[in-house]
């Protein structure tokens, strides 16, 4: 049960929009622009950072939904999402999606954990700014974005399946929930 008076029945972060959606309507904007917006880093891999920070930060809702949207995007390669989970450094990733990553897990515990030879890093392999700075602020705004959901314990389904459709539906983009009459 959620610590504050949300739609009912209505999962993590899309009650708290139905709540107050004239601060959910800037946040589900941010999350179309870092997770679909133009990029030269694939939807599926932004997705894959979204994910990454969220099981990093112990959000059950978000690192579910995401990996589901994520798994969608991936299609044939969807087992990727769970080899990430289990251990990056292993994953059959690319060596800048994996340096990405690490960056996203340093901006996860702390930004000022980034370190200069960890976007050396990154560039050695191929990363551009952008792309470096997209996964900073992807991972700063989804652990901001966990704390919100976390914070006021948001519904959060136990079953793996409820995810599924989630996932198809996050993996086409976020549009604003409307509020329930």
């Amino acid at each position: 049960m959620a610590h504050i008076n949300v739609p009912e029945g209505v999962p993590g972060i899309r009650s708290l929009v139905m709540f107050r959606p004239e601060t959910g309507q800037y946040l589900y904007e941010l999350a179309e622009v870092l997770l679909r917006g133009e990029s030269t880093l694939s939807p599926a891999d932004r997705e894959l950072i979204a994910t990454y920070v969220s099981y990093r930060n112990n959000c059950t809702f978000c690192y579910s939904s995401h990996a589901a949207a994520a798994r969608c995007l991936y299609e044939d390669d969807a087992l990727i999402v769970d080899e990430v989970l289990r251990d990056m450094t292993e994953a059959p990733i690319s060596n800048k999606l994996k340096a990405l990553l690490n960056i996203a897990g340093k901006v996860q515990i702390l930004g000022k954990e980034v370190k200069q030879e960890d976007v050396d890093a990154a560039h050695a392999e191929g990363a551009t700014d952008r792309e470096i700075h997209d996964a900073v602020l992807i991972a700063a705004a989804f652990s901001m974005f966990n704390r919100y959901v976390d914070g006021l314990a948001s519904l959060t389904p136990t079953d793996p399946e409820a995810y599924v459709e989630m996932g198809k539906r996050m993996a086409k983009g976020y549009v604003l929930p409307q509020p329930q009459h």
